[in-house]
C-alpha cells in the first residue's frame, strides 16, 4: 500500500502537469494478449500530450504542454504541427465530427475549430479555472467541465456558453455523455456527478472514497467505469446508483500501484485502460477480469481514443503517440 506522502507526490507531479497552466473483485488475467499490437509513431513534439482524439481512423489530433497541437490524415503515418494560438497547457481535444472540434487548457483557454483543425479560434468562458475535458454528444449540444466544480454548456454548437450549479468545488476531470440528457463527470475527491436532464440538476454520486478520479466511461446506461490514482477502478452496474471498488490488484510484476488515467471501451465487453510508465490494461470479458498491466512505451500515458473496436491510439509524456492494433 502506497504511504500517504507517496499518494501526494503522485497526485502532484499529474496534478502540476494539468495546473502548469460483474460485481466483486476483479482478477488479473491474460486476455488475449496475442492478437495485440502496438506501435510506437514518430511524433514531431517532446512534449507531455495529455488527450489524443481519433474520430475517424485516418483522422487524429493530440494537444499538451506548451500549446502543443498536433494532427494526422493518414492514421498517424505522419504528424504536423498546427498553430495553437497559445503556449497555455492544453488539456483535452475532442471533435463531433471532422470538421468541428474544441481544445480545453489552463487558465480557461477554450478554443474551436470548424475546418477540421487546420486553424483554431479562441472562445471566451467567464471563468479563469483551468478546463480539463469537453464533450458534444452531438454537434449542437456540449459540455465543458474544469477546476473548482466549473461546467459549462452549450446548445447551439459552441457559440455561446452557460454555466451550470454541480454542487461542489472539487475539481473535474473528465466528462461523458451517452446521449444529449444522460452524463456523467469524475473529479477530485472521490467526486462523480450524474444528469438525466441535460445539466438542469446534477446529483452526486457515492464512491466511498476520497479518491482522486480521471476518467469515466460508460458502455450503455446502466454499466460504466471509473479510473484514478493508485489503481483505483470503479463499476457501476445500475447507471451509477452504486459504485463498487474494482481496484486491481498488484500483479506478480508490480512493485507499486499504478495511477491509472483513461478508460475506454469499444463494446459491452472490451475495455482498456493506461496509466502511470506506459502501463496497459485490457478487458475482453465486460471486466470480470483484466489482463496484467504491461508497458507498452517509456513514458506515462494520458490520453485514449478509439475511433473503432479494432484499432486505437494512446499518448502521452515525452510526444509519446502509442498506435494499438488488434487482428480479428
Amino acid at each position: 500500500m502506497l504511504t500517504p506522502l507517496h499518494v501526494v507526490c503522485i497526485h502532484s507531479r499529474i496534478i502540476s502537469l494539468l495546473f502548469l497552466v460483474v460485481l466483486g473483485l476483479p482478477r488479473l488475467a491474460a486476455s488475449s494478449e496475442t492478437a495485440l499490437s502496438f506501435t510506437i509513431q514518430t511524433s514531431p513534439t517532446k512534449s507531455t500530450l495529455l488527450s489524443i482524439h481519433f474520430p475517424a481512423p485516418q483522422q487524429g489530433w493530440a494537444v499538451g504542454s506548451g500549446g502543443t497541437i498536433l494532427k494526422t490524415i493518414d492514421g498517424g503515418k505522419k504528424w504536423k504541427r498546427v498553430t495553437s494560438g497559445t503556449t497555455a497547457l492544453l488539456t483535452s481535444v475532442f471533435f463531433a465530427d471532422s470538421s468541428n472540434g474544441w481544445v480545453t487548457g489552463a487558465g480557461g483557454w477554450f478554443s474551436r475549430t470548424m475546418n477540421g483543425g487546420e486553424s483554431w479560434s479562441p472562445q471566451s468562458l467567464a471563468t479563469q479555472q483551468p478546463l480539463y475535458a469537453v464533450s458534444f454528444p452531438s454537434p449542437s449540444i456540449g459540455w465543458v467541465v474544469g477546476g473548482g466544480g466549473t461546467i459549462f454548456h452549450t446548445t447551439d454548437g459552441g457559440q455561446h456558453w452557460n454555466e451550470q450549479v454541480s454542487g461542489t468545488m472539487a475539481a473535474l476531470y473528465a466528462v461523458q455523455f451517452l446521449d444529449e440528457q444522460k452524463g456523467t463527470i469524475v473529479g477530485a475527491l472521490g467526486t462523480i456527478l450524474s444528469t438525466s436532464d441535460g445539466g438542469v440538476t446534477w446529483t452526486a454520486q457515492g464512491t466511498q472514497s476520497a479518491v482522486t478520479l480521471f476518467d469515466v466511461s460508460f458502455t450503455d446506461a446502466s454499466t460504466g467505469w471509473a479510473v484514478g490514482n493508485a489503481g483505483a477502478l470503479f463499476q457501476t452496474t445500475d447507471g451509477g446508483a452504486k459504485w463498487v471498488d474494482q481496484t486491481l490488484p498488484c500483479g506478480n510484476t508490480c512493485t507499486k500501484l499504478t495511477d491509472l488515467l483513461k478508460v475506454r471501451f469499444t463494446s459491452r465487453r472490451e475495455g482498456w485502460i493506461v496509466g502511470e510508465r506506459g502501463t496497459l490494461y485490457r478487458t475482453t470479458d465486460a471486466g470480470l477480469t483484466w489482463s496484467e498491466g504491461k508497458s507498452i512505451a517509456p513514458a506515462s500515458l494520458f490520453g485514449l481514443s478509439f475511433p473503432d473496436v479494432a484499432q486505437g491510439w494512446a499518448s502521452g509524456e515525452n510526444g509519446t503517440i502509442v498506435h494499438l492494433q488488434l487482428s480479428r
